[in-house]
Parts: structure tokens; sequence; C-alpha cells
């Protein structure tokens, strides 16, 4: 029997989902990862493989824990649960997947598609949620647009994440409402 962990594997995670997302994937070191996390190289490779499963882990993690498919999925649908969803990223130095899109080309097998997928399920719970009162054409077109926006106030915040306008959510809401 080996030796019990002295880590807690989410907050692990959180630490590393911090630097990635500050860092980049490229740009993280092994050393880089012990530092933040407090955690051995030889307790990183136990609990993980390489690197490139810890970022896919805590992609993972991030997305799981995101809470775009809860927000979204409250009773009743429609545009409260649309800003609710806005709000989720706010004062948090922008988005770990918007972060992470920078890198696409060069991020481990997998990301991509876990990516992929959550952007995936969240136009389609938006989708759902605007469904409630338009009709399904408009519907699929303004959830695109609501992704971009959301995309791009994640970026803007890890440009200067005290210059973000608090009404500019309202305001696009107004707009495509």
């Amino acid at each position: 029997m080996g030796r019990p962990k002295g880590f807690n594997r989410d907050d692990l995670l959180e630490k590393a989902i911090q630097l990635f997302s500050k860092k980049g994937f490229a740009d993280t070191s092994l050393q880089d990862l012990q530092r933040a996390t407090r955690v051995n190289k030889s307790g990183l490779y136990t609990e993980f493989k390489s690197k490139e499963d810890l970022f896919l882990s805590s992609l993972r993690h991030y997305i799981e824990r995101s809470g775009a498919r809860e927000v979204l999925s409250r009773e009743p649908l429609g545009w409260a649960n649309i800003a609710a969803f806005l709000d989720i990223g706010q004062n948090c130095q922008g988005c770990f997947i918007a972060n992470t899109v920078r890198e696409i080309s060069i991020l481990p097998k997998g990301a991509r598609e876990a990516i992929d997928a959550h952007l995936q399920e969240v136009e389609t719970l938006l989708i759902r949620n605007m469904q409630v009162e338009l009709p399904r054409k408009e519907a699929q077109m303004k959830a695109s647009l609501i992704l971009t926006f959301n995309a791009g106030l994640r970026l803007g915040e890890n440009l200067s994440p005290q210059k973000t306008n608090p009404r500019l959510k309202e305001a696009f809401l107004k707009l495509i409402h």
C-alpha cells in the first residue's frame, strides 16, 4: 500500500488552472506547477501522467465547475438564465477556456474536443433558454452572438479587469432581446 496523498486533487487542479490561465500551456513549466501547487514532481507524476495530462484534467475540472450547465438549466428557462450565464466569469481575470484558445494549435490531444463539446453544450442550452420567446432559427443565431460576446468579455477582463464596464452586459442583452 502506497503513502497517502499529501494534497487535495481539486485544490491542486484549481491552482494549476490559475497558473495555466495566466502563463499559458507552453510557458508553464513543471517547476512552475510544483511551486504553484506545492506538490513535488513525484506527487504530480503519481497523480498525472504528464504535464499534458495535468492540463487536460485542469480543463475538464474547469468545465465541470464553470457553472454554465447549472445556470442555463434552471427553470424557468429564459433571459434571466442568459444574464446569469454572462455573470459567471466576472472578476476572475478572464475565462480559462478563452485564455486557452489562443494556444489551440499546441494544446494536448483532447483539449480541443473538450472545449468544442463544452461550447456546443452551452450553445444548446442558450438556444433552449431563448426558444421560450424566439423562433429556433433566431435563437440559434443569438446563441452564437452570446458566446462570441462572452468570449470577448473574458478576453477584455484579461487585458484590464478594472476597466470592464459593468453595464455592458445589460446593454448587450437589450440589443439582442
